[in-house]
């Protein structure tokens, strides 16, 4: 999963990144002092993973991992080429979901680029630029599927009707993502990657004093009621004290929470909410070698969860042995699990679960 981080200039962003992947993507307080986009790729927080190493003692763990990627702040009149603002839609295009930083406290000796903070104006702009490049995607296509859609062919007159839904849409100010769609015409949709079609979870940037007090500041709460209209998430997080966090080793940083009623990092919410974003879970082989986490799409079926450790798996399957994570956990052993008939036999229709601890069966 590859999330892109967006926003204005000087909102956080880069000051995020950091702090979740350690990466150390130039900070400053000046536009555009991040150019290429930064990658960082982050282990998944997993406490379940942990248990399981210590029921296992493996020779290795591997974490699911997630990419982030720092894209270089946007401005106004980014759809005709602004700034740098063609070369940053085209990194926003390429991410599975957006990562939208909003900054939400006052602080004099942060510039803001248009002088003053307003989170729902900054929304706006960026969500402005992203609507004005759709619509010439949505035009260009529409032009082809308008004279294709005169000889009478059903399939390009409903994707003419949906075109003209989303245009709509789009001109009244709302992302792609805020109209309801059917499973084939959601289809239609992934197919012309429209930048407002991606799943957005707007990062709120507070200050330590309202992370302090554990309460919604005003601009908060202004960006959750505008979030509610397109079906977005909206987090809390102080980009400040994540970047403090991220220095500390794991005693310092478990006391650095505890000092600010913390029960995890930010980033651990982050990755949470990618994944209600995305629709992923996490499933789990376990073994004397590794124990491993896998991310997967929910609703994905056996043979193709096993093709995301190795195609042949997923070509030569035979059945999935599966124990649920807690049932593993309660048993202490895999072999305790099987005498107690707690060990599943699941076959190709067989839909993963998050949690599962599965060892897959396979013949080439």
């Amino acid at each position: 999963m590859e999330i892109g981080i967006v926003g204005l200039p000087n909102v956080g962003k880069s000051t995020l990144f950091n702090a979740i992947t350690k990466a150390g993507a130039e900070c400053a307080n000046y536009p555009f002092c991040t150019i290429e986009p930064n990658v960082g790729v982050v282990a998944v927080p997993d406490r379940r993973l942990e248990e399981l190493a210590k029921l296992e003692n493996p020779q290795k763990v591997t974490p699911a991992t997630i990419r982030f990627v720092d894209i270089a702040g946007l401005v106004r009149g980014a759809s005709r080429g602004e700034g740098l603002g063609n070369k940053f839609l085209s990194h926003i295009r390429e991410v599975d979901a957006i990562a939208h930083v909003v900054r939400c406290f006052e602080d004099p000796n942060v510039v803001h680029v248009d002088g003053s903070v307003d989170p729902i104006r900054d929304i706006e702009t960026i969500n402005l630029e992203l609507i004005f490049a759709d619509l010439e995607t949505l035009e260009r296509r529409r032009d082809k599927v308008a004279k294709q859609a005169k000889s009478g062919d059903k399939q390009y007159q409903k994707e003419l009707s949906l075109l003209e839904r989303l245009k709509e849409t789009l001109e009244n100010n709302l992302p792609a993502r805020a109209l309801p769609l059917d499973e084939e015409e959601s289809k239609i949709v992934k197919q012309l990657s429209l930048l407002t079609s991606k799943p957005v979870i707007y990062v709120a940037n507070i200050s330590e004093d309202d992370l302090i007090s554990g309460k919604e500041n005003e601009m908060v709460k202004k960006v959750m009621e505008y979030a509610q209209k397109e079906r977005a998430e909206v987090i809390s997080i102080c980009a400040k004290i994540e970047a403090e966090l991220a220095a500390l080793d794991d005693a310092e940083r478990n006391e650095l929470l505890s000092a600010y009623g913390l029960e995890e990092p930010g980033l651990n919410r982050l990755i949470r909410a990618g994944y209600r974003l995305l629709g992923l879970i996490t499933f789990f082989t376990a073994g004397p070698k590794e124990v491993r986490a896998w991310t997967i799409r929910e609703g994905t079926k056996a043979p193709q969860a096993a093709g995301k450790i190795h195609s042949d798996f997923e070509r030569g399957f035979i059945r999935a042995e599966v124990i649920s994570y807690e049932d593993l956990m309660a048993c202490k052993s895999q072999q305790a699990a099987k005498e107690k008939g707690l060990v599943r036999l699941e076959g190709k229709d067989y839909v993963v679960r998050d949690g599962d601890v599965i060892f897959f069966r396979f013949n080439v």
